[in-house]
């Protein structure tokens, strides 16, 4: 009997992309590893760390034990602050980031140097800016490519990958599940992108909540439009409507609301394997 091969396609949505995890641990919970994973943005970051051997449950771990602390947080962000004035305010209102070095501190430790390095293919996701399209990246350098794929402009300077401007691949392919092998049989991708909040006794989003409420329109637009031509057998949406994107500080709230995805995603797969067993296709 031919086993299927899965693949597995993490999207972007900062913050909510803590939501991942409990998806990661249904195919743990399975046994199943899969046959390649695809990333963008914070998907970027968990696809590096999944693909690299680390668990599910270790990289709940992780997550919560690194945004637990709010204060060793702000002083590792405080430590990696623009030193340029011209860097401080790239865009108006907002700090820019060095996102290889933020990577480098907060996720360097937990993923190789490079992809070849990985346990399972990967292909991450970026923007390449002054092309105007998608760039994926397979081979070569990981933490330049993560940092590449994570680069959303309001927060972070752009990345030079070789001689390429990259900036956050959630800008063209917020949830990357065509990025996958041709050859996968059953896919999977997580959707993390979520919708605008309002905050609380404010009518009119202030500059950061527009930039990051745009970026997310612009991101479920893409979507829908992939969607209508393509769909990822799998399609699973936490229901995490209630945080923001840079609500990292949240990191064990959010884990705690998407929970109910672990039993609902192991459900699914075992029915797509179940169907792909039947008849050779994972598509009921």
């Amino acid at each position: 009997m031919t086993t299927p091969r899965i693949g597995l396609a993490l999207g972007g949505g900062g913050a909510r992309g803590m939501a991942h995890v409990p998806v990661m641990e249904a195919f743990d919970d399975l046994g199943i590893v899969p046959h390649a994973i695809s990333g963008t943005s914070i998907g970027a970051i968990f696809g590096a760390a999944y693909a690299s051997g680390l668990s599910g449950e270790e990289l709940r771990e992780i997550s919560t034990a690194t945004f637990r602390d709010r204060n060793a947080v702000f002083s590792r962000l405080w430590k990696l602050r623009p030193r340029r004035f011209g860097d401080i305010f790239g865009t108006p209102g907002f700090m820019q980031f060095d996102a290889g070095k933020v990577v480098h501190h907060f996720v360097g430790a937990h993923i190789p140097e490079t992809f070849e390095e990985l346990k399972i293919p990967l292909t991450l996701v970026a923007t390449d800016f002054f092309r105007c399209r998608e760039s994926r990246m397979d081979t070569g350098a990981l933490h330049s490519a993560v940092a590449a794929s994570i680069a959303i402009p309001a927060l972070f300077k752009p990345v030079l990958v070789g001689e390429r401007v990259m900036v956050d691949g959630g800008l063209v392919n917020p949830l990357p599940f065509d990025a996958l092998p041709e050859d996968i049989d059953i896919v999977v991708a997580s959707d993390v992108v979520g919708s605008p909040m309002p905050r609380k006794g404010k009518t009119i989003p202030g500059a950061g909540d527009a930039v990051f409420g745009a970026t997310q329109i612009l991101m479920q637009s893409i979507t829908l439009e992939k969607l209508k031509t393509r769909q990822p057998d799998i399609l699973v949406k936490p229901d995490i409507a209630a945080f923001r994107v840079l609500d990292f500080m949240k990191t064990e709230k959010i884990l705690a609301a998407a929970e109910p995805m672990r039993d609902m995603v192991k459900r699914r797969i075992s029915v797509a394997i179940e169907t792909f067993e039947a008849n050779g296709t994972g598509r009921s």
